[in-house]
């Protein structure tokens, strides 16, 4: 898998995770939480590959 992920496209997406799991452990997302822990942790995966399938499909490339 070639990396389309940049470090700005790295830091927002840890930060949005970040922010979702603290909120889950807040309890502050009744109803939504498991949907929102699984987003978070595809945003982490991205991270650590460096790849995201949705930004290859559509041809985009943050990591210049």
């Amino acid at each position: 898998m070639k990396k389309n992920v940049g470090m700005v496209d790295k830091i927002i997406r840890t930060a949005v995770a970040l922010l979702i799991i603290v909120a889950y452990l807040l309890c502050m997302l009744p109803g939504i939480a498991g949907l929102l822990l699984v987003v978070s942790g595809v945003l982490l995966s991205s991270v650590a590959s460096g790849h995201c399938s949705l930004y290859a499909k559509i041809g985009v490339n943050t990591n210049k």
